[in-house]
């Protein structure tokens, strides 16, 4: 049954429509455009004063026509400024149309450039025929140079208007599987039935309705509009050419509820699917709540610095859509329900729904999550509750949606029956890289080799001693699997189970290294082992206490000074490049939480660390990394090293711990903590957004009771580790003095 109602839909939309400009491509570089860091953020639309405009229509509209005095658009890219102002002109084609017509009697198309090298080149050859045009006046225009008065010139003050609507169309599409080639390619057909709507609109008595674009069809509607002549002769081909603007609600014109409301119920009645399927809301104010509810924008990057650490795997997150239509027999809702699940990891997992409340006529959306593809898709079981209460119950029947099924399918939407007078449609995002989660777990003293301070490893080496003793930490990543090895050095010497007295080595000693990969474990011992061999970094520390700072140098070539005083202070720069970055203490920008967050969270504020970059290929601070040195855990963009991370992570832990003389974050927690197993409640692998769920696991570690969503499972009742360490470990007193002076 699996793809049988993707294929339905398209044979209900008709013949696809041939569109004369490849659409797909043309939303690439639109959106590209709106992105590059030459725009001013935002579109680009806040630079823009009446001298781009006069550029634009005293120069470079008649040069390329000009140019394309034969009826094709030059191969010419204009300058930043201009571009902007013909592409927002463009997005108004009956003022465009007609503002061609009256000055040069023809429609002037821009240049059908889909490739980003192709455009390189037309750009540099329009620096040349600019030069020989106009030898007074610049190619690119300073920041300084946009600015300027309100322009006398009714026509450049009405253009200005229509730059200035479009300000915000950068940040509408800021989410990062919009990117995705799969995205335009499920947008496309949408855009076509959006097309057949406004003409059916149009033609019956409910003329006077506006339509609302959803998002995916916002986007193909702006890269059709983008090529004025391709879009008027398909206008015209799909007879709806006098009718988009009367019928359709352009971008920035103000919506309320009523509109949305119609656009959904007309859609649903022509095509019976929903219209706001996944990634295409057409509620503005949905995209704003889920980005408040984890960090999902501009985590998507081509960018990864950690595609050389082998065990270490990207996560790649999608949202997800889950629609109800139709009806239960009501003799039975009353004990019945829905229970949604993962295919793969969380199997803890259990979102139920009572029946009661799911009949309906038309397609309501039941859930609405965030999934990682390593779930490999959803279950929906029909339960009948056997004690009055979901816990107790028995399975009725139950329906299936894989993640690989759902991106063969063109609409990335699959169908499925509950029963005879009930469906189902899950709906997904394209999935895309989401920053890396990575926390680090007690594990077992070391000894200068790696090797694990045990019985075991004493038998195989001939009882020869362990020397040296380091505090060991495991590194797990999001699916709880092993990916580093951290250790800390803390003595020296050779122990045995006598009276030796351990030693305890100086500051500028105590070093940091990670290891890359997992534990090699010895057989019939699956708790001892070796840590693996490869060293990818390393973090020493220096002290200077008349300065009262701590100073620790990271192999990756950064320094990391923490001055002590009233309020400690965070300083990172990197030797090799220079460049600086910034530690602000608590949850910042992108990682801030929201008001509802439970005063306990806003209280341990001071735990959390942000890393904020500035990068010019990014207008403004970005945040990087979050990082918390008491839990041990950070969240950080692809972009950022995974070992910087969490060499950054221990340092600061191991600082804190000693300007506090305590042990803020279970530094001496000296053996293997017992984790919950993998699968059952994988960190981060399902996140229900602005959702307050129960479990804290469905929300972001970050953004309410991170504590417990990181916790292990082997905890007394009051919450603290049990502790047991063998002798051989080195006593208790040789670790303090080394934390805790």
């Amino acid at each position: 049954m699996s793809g049988s109602g993707g294929r339905e839909r398209e044979r209900e939309a008709g013949p696809a429509f041939s569109f004369s400009v490849d659409l797909a491509a043309a939303a690439r570089r639109l959106l590209a455009f709106l992105r590059s860091g030459e725009q001013g953020g935002a579109g680009g639309a806040g630079v823009v004063g009446p001298r781009s405009v006069r550029r634009y229509e005293e120069l470079w509209m008649p040069l390329v026509a000009s140019e394309g005095a034969g009826g094709e658009a030059p191969m010419l890219v204009p300058p930043p400024d201009v571009q902007l102002v013909w592409l927002c002109h463009c997005f108004h084609h009956e003022s465009y149309a007609a503002y061609c017509a009256s000055r040069f009697g023809r429609l002037i198309n821009r240049p059908l450039i889909l490739d980003a090298d192709n455009e390189e080149y037309a750009a540099d050859h329009c620096r040349d025929v600019w030069a020989a045009h106009y030898p007074s006046e610049p190619f690119d225009l300073g920041d300084s140079e946009t600015e300027g008065n309100s322009s006398s010139d009714n026509a450049a003050g009405e253009i200005i208007k229509m730059v200035q609507r479009y300000t915000g169309l950068a940040a509408r599409f800021a989410s990062p599987f919009i990117s995705e080639g799969v995205y335009h390619v499920a947008a496309r057909p949408r855009y076509v039935r959006f097309l057949q709507l406004i003409k059916k609109t149009a033609s019956t008595t409910q003329g006077n309705t506006r339509l609302v674009p959803s998002l995916d069809i916002l986007l193909m509607w702006l890269a059709h509009q983008s090529f004025p002549v391709s879009y008027d002769t398909d206008m015209a081909a799909m007879a709806v050419k006098d009718n988009v603007a009367k019928v359709v609600v352009g971008y920035g014109e103000v919506v309320n509820e009523e509109m949305v409301e119609r656009s959904r119920v007309l859609w649903e009645e022509a095509y019976d699917e929903p219209y706001d399927t996944a990634g295409s809301e057409i509620d503005k104010s949905e995209v704003d709540a889920a980005r408040e509810a984890f960090y999902w924008e501009t985590a998507a990057s081509e960018e990864d610095a950690n595609r050389r650490y082998k065990g270490l795997q990207p996560r790649f997150i999608m949202e997800v859509y889950v629609f109800l239509k139709g009806e239960f027999d009501s003799e039975h809702t009353s004990k019945e329900f829905l229970r949604l699940r993962t295919q793969r990891c969380y199997r803890s997992l259990k979102l139920n729904k009572p029946l009661s409340n799911l009949s309906c006529k038309n397609w309501q959306k039941t859930w609405h999550l965030y999934c990682e593809y390593a779930t490999r898709g959803l279950i929906i079981e029909v339960r009948r509750s056997t004690s009055g209460c979901f816990r107790n119950s028995k399975l009725i029947k139950n329906i299936s949606f894989s993640w690989s099924d759902m991106l063969h399918e063109k609409s990335l939407m699959l169908t499925e029956e509950l029963n005879v007078r009930m469906k189902a449609m899950a709906s997904i995002t394209p999935p895309v890289q989401a920053p890396y989660l990575l926390k680090c777990v007690p594990d077992r003293v070391t000894d200068d080799g790696g090797a694990m301070i045990s019985d075991v490893i004493l038998r195989t080496k001939g009882y020869r001693p362990q020397e040296g003793r380091w505090l060991t930490r495991t590194v797990l990543d999001h699916s709880g699997k092993e990916c580093f090895v951290i250790r800390m050095r803390i003595g020296r010497g050779i122990w045995r189970r006598g009276a030796e007295t351990p030693i305890a080595v100086t500051w500028e000693d105590r070093i940091i290294e990670i290891r890359e990969g997992s534990w090699s474990y010895i057989a019939n011992a699956s708790s001892v082992g070796y840590a693996p061999e490869k060293v990818v970094g390393t973090a020493t520390p220096e002290k200077d206490q008349q300065d009262s700072k701590v100073v620790w140098r990271f192999s990756t070539g950064d320094v990391l000074t923490v001055k002590l005083g009233d309020d400690l202070n965070f300083h990172l720069r990197n030797e090799s490049s220079g460049e600086e970055a910034r530690l602000l203490v608590g949850r910042r920008l992108n990682y801030r939480i929201n008001k509802q967050s439970t005063l306990n969270d806003r209280n341990d504020e001071e735990e959390y660390l942000t890393l904020v970059r500035t990068s010019p290929d990014h207008l403004g601070d970005r945040a990087t990394m979050l990082l918390n040195w008491k839990l041990l855990a950070v969240e950080f963009l692809p972009e950022e090293d995974a070992v910087f991370a969490l060499l950054l992570c221990m340092a600061i832990s191991r600082t804190m711990t000693e300007i506090r003389r305590e042990d803020v974050s279970g530094l001496l927690v000296r053996r293997r903590i017992c984790e919950v197993k993998v699968g059952q409640r994988d960190w981060g692998s399902v996140m229900l957004p602005n959702s307050p769920s129960l479990d804290p696991h469905l929300q972001p570690w970050w953004y309410r009771n991170a504590a417990h969503v990181l916790s292990s499972a082997e905890t007394a009742s009051n919450g603290v580790v049990l502790m047991k360490y063998s002798p051989a470990d080195g006593k208790d007193e040789l670790y303090r003095k080394a934390l805790i002076p």
